[in-house]
C-alpha cells in the first residue's frame, strides 16, 4: 500500500511540469491597439479631405475675385476714356467760343464793305455762312452730352455727315456716331465710322481713339488677330496717347 502511494506521488510530481508547460501564454491585446491606429488614420484622412475641400473653395473664391477685378479694371478704363473724351470736348468748345468771339469782333469792320457792294453781287463768304453747319453739329452733340438722347443723336450725326462731308467737325462727328452705334451693339456700322476717321482723317486727334475702338470691335467679333494688329499699330504710332495705354492691357490679354 505504501509502495502504491509512493509511486502515485512520483507520478504526480513528474506530471506537474508538463501541466505547467502546457498552460497558454498571456495574449496581448493587439487587436485593440490596431483598431485605435485605424481610427487615427481614418481621422487624419477626413481632416486632409476637409482641408483639400477648403483649399478648392479658397481657390475658387480667388478666381472669382480676379474676374471681378478684371471687370472693375475694364469699367475703370472705360470711365477714364469717357472722362478724357468729355475733357477734350470741353476744350473744343472753348476753342469754338474763342473763334466765334473773334469772328464777332471782326464783323463791324466788314459791314461797310458789305454795304458798299453793288446790288446783285454775291455776298462775301464769312463765318455766318457756316452757321447752319455749326448749329447742326452742336445740336447733335448736345443730344449726347446734355439731353442724353442717344438714339435720337444717331440720325442727327448721320445727317450732319451727309450734309457736311468736308466739315472741320467731320472726324469728331464720325467718331461720335461710331461710339453711339458701338454702345448699341451695331458693331459693323460702328467699325465703318471709326474706319473713316482712321483712313480719311490721319491728322485728327480722334484717330488714336478710333483705332482703339476698331480693335475693341474686332475683339468683340472674335477676330482676335485683327484686334492684335490694330492694338499694335495704335501703340506703335501713338505710344504716349491715352488710347495706347488702354490698348496695352487688351493686347496682353490676347497674346
Amino acid at each position: 500500500m505504501k509502495l502504491n502511494k509512493v509511486l502515485f506521488g512520483l507520478f504526480v510530481a513528474a506530471s506537474t511540469p508538463v501541466v505547467l508547460a502546457q498552460q497558454p501564454a498571456p495574449v496581448l491585446e493587439v487587436n485593440a491597439g490596431s483598431g485605435s491606429l485605424s481610427d487615427r488614420i481614418a481621422n487624419l484622412e477626413r481632416q486632409l479631405s476637409a482641408r483639400n475641400r477648403a483649399q478648392v473653395n479658397i481657390q475658387r473664391q480667388l478666381d472669382e475675385l480676379q474676374t471681378e477685378m478684371s471687370e472693375l479694371r475694364g469699367v475703370t478704363e472705360l470711365h477714364s476714356h469717357q472722362l478724357t473724351q468729355v475733357l477734350e470736348r470741353q476744350r473744343e468748345l472753348y476753342q469754338e467760343i474763342e473763334r466765334r468771339v473773334s469772328e464777332a469782333l471782326k464783323t463791324p469792320a466788314q459791314v461797310p464793305a458789305a454795304l458798299a457792294a453793288p446790288q446783285g453781287s454775291a455776298p462775301a463768304t464769312n463765318y455766318s455762312s457756316n452757321l447752319t453747319e455749326n448749329q447742326a453739329y452742336d445740336r447733335a452733340v448736345n443730344m449726347v452730352l446734355k439731353e442724353k438722347q442717344y438714339d435720337k443723336a444717331i440720325p442727327e450725326f448721320q445727317a450732319f455727315n451727309k450734309n457736311f462731308p468736308n466739315s472741320s467737325y467731320a472726324p469728331n462727328a464720325h467718331y461720335w456716331l461710331g461710339q453711339l452705334l458701338f454702345n448699341k451693339g451695331e458693331l459693323a456700322q460702328a467699325a465703318a465710322e471709326f474706319d473713316i476717321v482712321v483712313q480719311r482723317h490721319t491728322t485728327s486727334n480722334k484717330r488714336p481713339d478710333a483705332m482703339l475702338k476698331l480693335g475693341m470691335v474686332a475683339q468683340k467679333q472674335g477676330q482676335n488677330a485683327k484686334a492684335v494688329a490694330m492694338y499694335q499699330q495704335l501703340i506703335a504710332q501713338y505710344p504716349d496717347s491715352t488710347a495706347a495705354q488702354l490698348a496695352q492691357p487688351r493686347l496682353q490679354s490676347l497674346q
